[in-house]
Parts: structure tokens; C-alpha cells; sequence
């Protein structure tokens, strides 16, 4: 029997006075004689391991040593016993003995090999010039050795007792973690009895953003595919949670999709908790920002699924995930697109866009449909775009005027419905944004509209048109806005008070520039303007 207080020294000297005692008894063993050679054959390894072990500086200061010897000590012994008892046991019960004997020694001979190979006896062992704070790293350490080592019972208190200091001082085990731990981790993820808090880790890591490749390339995904099928309800969150900090990568999208794990995330939105439903829709936008999948998603049922979390979903970042996914889908395939019309994709995502923040993944998503739903919906269509310039965010209104362009290119009555709205005193608003891209599409989309003379009336009744567009005129290379205010300047061209206005806010100047830079459009209204004023001038006379 091992004593407590016995020395590591005691414990090897030992273990080492066994080998030979085992070895002896298990070669005059009778019968199994196929086993007994096996197992012959790995008892002779153990003398060769323990003097690895042995001469390792920090072997008679580190606790896995010790309790490393126990485990040797223990399995000899076994070994002793079960010679003696060979002739007592019956032939299945003997058979069984022997090969958990085999196992038993295999994992001796692993774990040592392990504490040497990985270094950490090096790490566990306290320093002798250790400082105080130190003391919670080693702890977490000891921890993290002790899931690479010993029987899954030994593992699992362990990890319970890593998951618990997980709660005070995560960072400090995510810190710790290195790739041999996330091997293990993910090995654990196959026990029932640990999988709940080895997946736990595992989603902490992965939030962290440190170890997506050690995941990756240690084959995570599979296994956490199957919890979303067949794990508790804190499994499957883990583990949707994982698969969605994972999927960010387009490498790791295409691995989810060929491990199956999209009929277990659409699942899980059709039935998980708010948490799970909108980790599982993120996972999915993700995976549909590949383009060579998106078919395959949509033939899984993923377009149905996204507008029912878009029109019932727990949480308002599930809708946005949702959102954002139909976006990707409906991005350049037509097919899709019309599928998601079918299924009553732009009324959801309307009602979506009149909340009270939408959010530009609507609203780009109905910029990619406009062209294949009928011109009467244009109507109820335009209607949520005006919610959305005037509510909506800086994102939301960019989308929101870039798809009022590719509404106003179908037909002047498209144009005209749309300047009836009341769009353009939001679009003349968004002229001033401070990015450059909000006042180009404001622009683009006011030089769309204005070739209708019903809506170019209401942009010139608007004090601050001529103002904003005049600046927009701007020669510098990095202004993109400058060809569209150009367009609309000249559609207002014809009202002398218009040309006033350009004249007095320095287009002249703005306009020579450009005609140097041969921005089309510009000489000719730099043309009409000077006329202008040289009628203005006469009429003056």
C-alpha cells in the first residue's frame, strides 16, 4: 500500500523494486498467453520512463510527480495481485481484468510521457524565486496539467474546480491555456459526465478571440456540432456560442457547413433560449457571407428561418443577425431573391425597418429586392424608407438612399411616386452628413429624382439645395460626391435665383476646377452659369 507521508524519493525507489517482481510473475503467468505479452512488453517500458521522470530538475517539487508514482505504484501492484489471482478467476472475468490492466498501464506510460514532453513540470512546479502573485497562475496551472493526465475522474474535478476559479478570474485561465490544454479540452467534449464544463471553457475561449486555430486544427467542430444536437440546454448555448466566434472565419464556415452543422443552428433558432437564437442567427450570417454556399443554405431551409426570427425573434440582435443574413443571401443570386419574396420576405423586413432603430442590414437587404418585386410595392416600399432617413442610423440612411436610386432608375413614375413621399427635403438634409458617403449617395439619389420636373421644383424650393450641393463641388480627388451635385445643379440651372445662389456660394470657381479635371457635366454648366450672368448683367444695363 502507498503511505501518505511517504517521500517522492520512497515512492520511486519503490516502484522500481516492483517492476521486476511483476515482470517475473506476469512471465510465469498461465494462459492469455497473447495478453500477459502485451502487458509483459509495457511493464519493461515503466523503469525507463520513471528515470525520465526522475531526472527532471523539478521532480521532487512538483505534486504530479508524486501523485504520478502513486498511479505507477498502484498499477503494479494490480499487476502482482492478478497473477495470484489468474487460477481463482473465471475465464471472462479474467479476460476483462487483464485488458483493463493493459489500459491502465498504457495510460502510466502516457501520462509520463506527457509530463515530459509538454513541460508541465516545469510550469506546476513553484520557482524558487517565485513571487507572491504568482500563486493563482500556478494554481490555474496545476489545474490545466491535471486535465492532460490520469483517469476522467481524476479530469473532471479538475475541470470543476477550474470552471469554479473561471468565475472569479477568467482572464487568468485564459491566459494559462495553451494548446495541448485545448487538446484536451476538446477530447473532453466526448465524456458526458464533463462535456458541460469542458464546452464552458471552450466558449470562453473562444470569446476571448485567442484560440479560434487551436480550436480549429485540435477538430472542435465536430464535436461541438453534435452538442446542438443532443446536448443539455447549457451545452448547446456553449457550444452555439463557440461555433458563432469561430464561424467569422470563411475557412471555418465552409468546415461547419461539411461537419452538418446548419440543419442543427436552424433548429436551434426555431427553438432555442433568446441567448442560443441569436448566436445560432449570427452563426448562420456568417456562414452566408461565403457566396458559394449560400444555395445550400437556402435549400436547408435557412431563408424561412431567418424571417421568422426577423418577425418573432426573442431578442433585437436576433433580428439584426436575421437581417443581415437575408442580406448576404439575397446579394447576387436572383433565384434566392425571388425565394425570399415568396416566403413574405419584404413585408417582415418593412416592419422590421418601421421599429423604432432600423438598422441598414434591412435595409440593404430590400435595396438587393427592389428590382424583383412588382412596382406596386414600391409605394409601401418608399414609405419605410422615409421612416428610415429620418430615423434610422447613419448606416441605415445610406442604404436607405442608395435604394431609392435603384428604385428611381426603373421608370419616371417610379421617380415621381417616390419625390411625392416626402424623401427630398431628408435627402437635401443628408447633403450636410459628415461622411463623405451619406452626402454621395444623397446626392446620387437627389440626381435620380430631379430629372422629373414635379420633384427638381422641390429641391429648389429647399433654402439649403443649392448651399450643400454647391460645396459638394469640391475639386478634391477624395470628393466622389462631386459628379452627382454637378447633375443636380444643372437640372436647377434654369431658375435665375437658383443660378444666383451658385454663382454667390463660388461654383464658378468649384466648376473651372473640375472642368479641368474633365468631370462630366461640368463645362456645360459652367457655360450656362456664365450666361447667366452676362444676361443678368445686360438686364441690369
Amino acid at each position: 500500500m502507498v503511505e501518505e507521508n511517504q517521500t517522492v524519493e520512497d515512492l520511486l525507489q519503490q516502484a522500481l523494486e516492483l517492476v521486476p517482481i511483476a515482470l517475473s510473475k506476469a512471465k510465469t503467468a498461465k494462459g492469455f498467453t497473447t495478453r500477459w505479452r502485451v502487458i509483459i512488453s509495457r511493464l519493461e517500458k515503466i523503469p525507463t520512463c520513471l528515470s525520465d521522470l526522475s531526472s527532471h530538475p523539478c521532480f521532487s517539487k512538483n505534486t504530479l510527480c508524486r501523485e504520478q508514482l502513486q498511479a505507477v505504484l498502484q498499477t503494479l501492484q494490480e499487476s502482482i495481485a492478478l497473477c495470484v489471482q489468474e487460477k481463482q478467476e473465471g475465464k471472462l472475468k479474467m479476460q476483462s481484468d487483464l485488458d483493463s490492466l493493459s489500459s491502465k498501464i498504457d495510460l502510466t506510460l502516457k501520462d509520463c510521457g506527457l509530463l515530459m514532453k509538454t513541460g508541465v513540470l516545469s510550469e506546476v512546479a513553484p520557482q524558487q524565486k517565485q513571487l507572491q502573485e504568482d500563486s493563482e497562475t500556478f494554481s490555474v496551472r496545476e489545474l490545466l496539467a491535471r486535465l492532460q493526465i490520469g483517469h476522467l475522474e481524476s479530469k473532471r474535478k479538475a475541470l470543476e474546480t477550474l470552471v469554479e476559479v473561471m468565475k472569479d478570474d477568467e482572464k487568468a485561465v485564459i491566459t494559462a491555456l495553451g494548446r495541448t490544454n485545448v487538446a484536451s479540452l476538446v477530447q473532453l467534449l466526448a465524456s458526458a459526465s464533463v462535456r458541460d464544463n469542458a464546452v464552458t471553457v471552450i466558449s470562453s475561449l473562444a470569446e476571448s478571440g485567442g484560440g479560434e486555430s487551436w480550436l480549429v486544427s485540435e477538430n472542435a467542430l465536430p464535436p461541438l456540432i453534435r452538442l446542438l444536437e443532443s446536448g443539455t440546454p447549457l451545452a448547446k448555448e456553449k457550444a452555439v456560442i463557440s461555433l458563432q466566434r469561430l464561424s467569422f472565419s470563411s475557412e471555418t464556415s465552409r468546415a461547419i457547413v461539411g461537419h452538418g452543422g446548419v440543419p442543427p443552428l436552424i433548429e436551434i433558432c426555431k427553438t432555442g433560449d433568446s441567448v442560443s437564437q441569436a448566436a445560432s442567427a449570427c452563426t448562420l450570417k456568417n456562414i452566408s457571407s461565403v457566396p458559394e454556399v449560400r444555395q445550400f443554405l437556402a435549400e436547408e431551409g435557412t431563408i424561412k428561418t431567418m424571417i421568422n426570427v426577423l418577425s418573432c425573434g426573442i431578442l433585437l440582435g436576433a433580428k439584426e443577425y436575421a437581417a443581415e443574413c437575408l442580406q448576404n443571401l439575397t446579394a447576387s443570386n436572383e433565384a434566392l431573391r425571388r425565394s425570399v419574396v415568396s416566403e413574405n420576405g419584404v413585408q417582415t423586413l418593412l416592419a422590421y425597418l418601421d421599429g423604432p432603430l432600423p438598422q441598414e442590414s434591412g435595409v440593404a437587404a430590400i435595396r438587393n429586392l427592389v428590382n424583383s418585386v412588382p412596382i406596386e410595392s414600391y409605394e409601401m416600399i418608399v414609405s419605410s424608407l422615409v421612416h428610415v432617413l429620418r430615423a434610422g442610423s447613419v448606416g441605415a440612411q445610406q442604404a436607405a438612399a442608395s435604394t431609392i436610386c435603384r428604385m428611381a432608375t426603373t421608370s419616371n413614375e417610379s421617380k415621381r411616386m417616390i419625390g411625392e413621399s416626402g424623401v427630398i427635403p431628408l435627402l437635401v438634409r443628408m447633403l450636410e452628413a459628415k461622411g463623405g458617403g451619406a452626402r454621395e449617395v444623397a446626392a446620387q439619389a437627389i440626381a435620380s429624382l430631379v430629372t422629373v420636373p414635379r420633384n427638381c421644383r422641390e429641391v429648389k424650393r429647399d433654402e439649403k439645395s443649392v448651399t450643400s450641393l454647391v460645396t459638394l463641388l469640391e475639386p478634391s480627388p477624395s470628393n466622389s460626391a462631386k459628379k452627382y451635385a454637378v447633375s443636380c445643379l444643372a437640372a436647377m440651372c434654369s431658375s435665375s435665383k437658383c443660378r444666383k445662389l451658385m454663382v454667390s456660394h463660388g461654383a464658378v470657381g468649384y466648376l473651372k476646377k473640375l472642368v479641368e479635371m474633365e468631370v462630366p457635366g461640368s463645362r456645360k454648366l459652367l457655360e450656362r452659369i456664365e450666361k447667366g450672368k452676362l444676361k443678368s448683367f445686360f438686364s441690369r444695363k
